[in-house]
Parts: C-alpha cells; structure tokens; sequence
C-alpha cells in the first residue's frame, strides 16, 4: 500500500512537471478556460495546449465541463493552488541562499589581490 501511495504521488508530481503544465495552472486560479483561450493566451498551437490539458485530466488535476460546443477547463481541487505557492516559496528561498552565496564569492573576488 505505501508503494502504491508513493507511486500516486510520482505520477502526480510528474503530471506537473513541466514549465507550460504550471503556467496553464497558475492561469487556471482566475477561474475557467477553453484550449483556445489557453492557447492565446500563451501563443500555442490549440493542439498543445489540448495536450498539456489532457496530461492534467489524466491525472484529476483539471477537470472539464462542456457547454455547447465548448469545453471549459478548471482545477478540481483548489488546494493544487497551495502546493503551487508553496513550491514557488521553496524556489524563492532556494535562489535566496543562491544570491547569498554569489554575493560571497563576488565578496571574495574583490578582496583576493590577483597575481600576476
């Protein structure tokens, strides 16, 4: 049983790895979108986004809804939004301790006398 919980949540993670899977997501906190509009939106081909969508689906993370001949688009479960901005607090914090250590070698750099 813990395999299998371990693997769900791979297969999630997987199912939001991927740069235009998140930016579709981040879109999708404004409320509901069609392929097209999500393909304006990010100047794609329809079928891309169809694609990137179909991934999420796959996976529960967007749900869809048909009106007329329209399909619209949403997360099914609006905590996705916490784990987002939690991961986005993580990245923060990472390039945080990044800028931290290039300012130390930057530091370093200009107090070592260059040898010639």
């Amino acid at each position: 049983m813990r395999q299998q919980l371990s693997n769900f949540k791979a297969d999630f993670f997987k199912a939001l790895a991927h740069p235009l899977r998140i930016s579709i997501l981040d879109a999708l906190r404004t409320g509901e979108f069609t392929v097209n509009e999500i393909s304006r939106q990010f100047s794609i081909e329809p079928a891309n986004a169809s694609q990137q969508l179909a991934v999420l689906r796959n996976k529960g993370i967007v749900v869809a809804r048909k009106e007329g001949s329209s399909v619209y688009y949403s997360v099914g479960d609006p905590s996705l939004f916490k784990l987002l901005d939690a991961a986005r607090e993580i990245f923060n914090n990472h390039l945080i301790g990044v800028r931290g250590m290039l300012e130390e070698i930057r530091l370093e750099q200009t107090q070592t006398p260059k040898r010639r």
